[in-house]
């Protein structure tokens, strides 16, 4: 009888851990993939800041998500055939942009870029002022001196590309993306130990019903 209460108890158990770890598990994974992805770095285009081949967590957002100096994976069909490019975000709709070869200024104010490559600012191409379409964003690298960003497409709409064609910008925190992946971890491990105690239930509530046969006494040798 003491066996067949436990076996009843570890059924009872793994029908709820079960269930709750499938969720848990679903949940968190779920969550990761629909929120965040994956990208490397393929370019030195934004280095220091990122250097080629570094692994980076990408925040799926919505254009109108985007903020003045966001670093975003953006797809350019029309300008890069080669896939998706992450660039940091100088200029939003309707900004005035101004390079004179020393300083970016944004709407008149100065941008502060401690991030740049060697305090570059403007290597290798001119002086530009632009106004940023509705709709659209203006696109730098950090490493200036080897960046194909909006400076080189000035006469195609300000250097501007659609905002509707970013895919998500750079998670700098991990907290999001590690405690879903931690929930996702601890639905599997409670599924597994679900599925562990329903075994163990069955096998003991078997043991409990297996018959007993009685022995019978020696009989006296005559």
């Amino acid at each position: 009888m003491q066996q067949q209460g436990a076996g009843s108890g570890l059924r009872v158990a793994a029908w709820v851990l079960v269930p709750l770890g499938l969720l848990l598990a679903v949940g968190g994974i779920g969550y990761f993939f629909t929120h965040y992805q994956g990208a490397t770095v393929m370019s030195e285009a934004m280095a220091p800041t990122y250097r080629q081949g570094d692994r980076l967590v990408i925040e799926r957002i919505d254009a109108d998500e985007v903020r003045r100096g966001d670093v975003v994976l953006v797809d350019v069909p029309d300008r890069y055939q080669g896939g998706p490019v992450l660039q940091r975000v100088i200029g939003m709709a309707g900004d005035h942009v101004v390079c004179d070869g020393n300083r970016i200024t944004v709407n008149g104010e100065p941008v502060e870029e401690p991030y740049l490559m060697r305090g570059e600012v403007n290597p290798g191409t001119g002086p530009y002022d632009v106004r940023v379409p509705d709709g659209r964003i203006f696109l730098l690298g950090d490493h200036r001196g080897n960046s194909n960003d909006s400076r080189f497409f000035l006469n195609e709409q300000s250097g501007s590309v659609a905002a509707s064609g970013v895919l998500g910008r750079v998670n700098e925190g991990v907290a999001a993306p590690a405690a879903s992946g931690t929930l996702g971890f601890l639905g599997v491990l409670l599924a597994m130990v679900g599925i562990g105690l329903g075994i163990g239930g069955y096998v003991a509530r078997r043991r409990a019903r297996r018959p007993i046969t009685a022995v019978p006494p020696w009989s006296a040798a005559q």
